[in-house]
């Protein structure tokens, strides 16, 4: 099984609803690793790494998100290995501090 990369940023109402916390759940889930961090323009952003299903069954989720989310859009493209440097020393997937 190949492993993917996705890096994706949620556009819409997605900060201050709990949707870190909610991707980091969901990605546990799914069995992806990356991370998740709020940027300072109103989006979040995020990278997912795992079997092709898995990451496309997570970027469906982010369609989503948690109830009190209302996403407006999610912008999508091919994620690097340097991406994944990011996360926490041994974490899995991690939520990073809002840049």
């Amino acid at each position: 099984m190949s492993t993917v990369i996705r890096h994706v940023v949620i556009h819409g109402a997605v900060q201050g609803v709990g949707f870190r916390y909610w991707t980091e759940s969901a990605a546990r889930r799914h069995g992806v690793g990356g991370w998740v961090r709020n940027r300072r323009d109103g989006t979040v952003e995020a990278v997912f790494a795992g079997s092709s299903s898995a990451v496309a069954a997570m970027i469906a989720d982010c369609r989503q998100g948690p109830s009190s989310a209302r996403v407006t859009r999610i912008d999508e493209d091919e994620g690097t290995s340097q991406d994944l440097n990011l996360r926490g020393a041994g974490e899995g997937f991690s939520s990073l501090p809002t840049v």
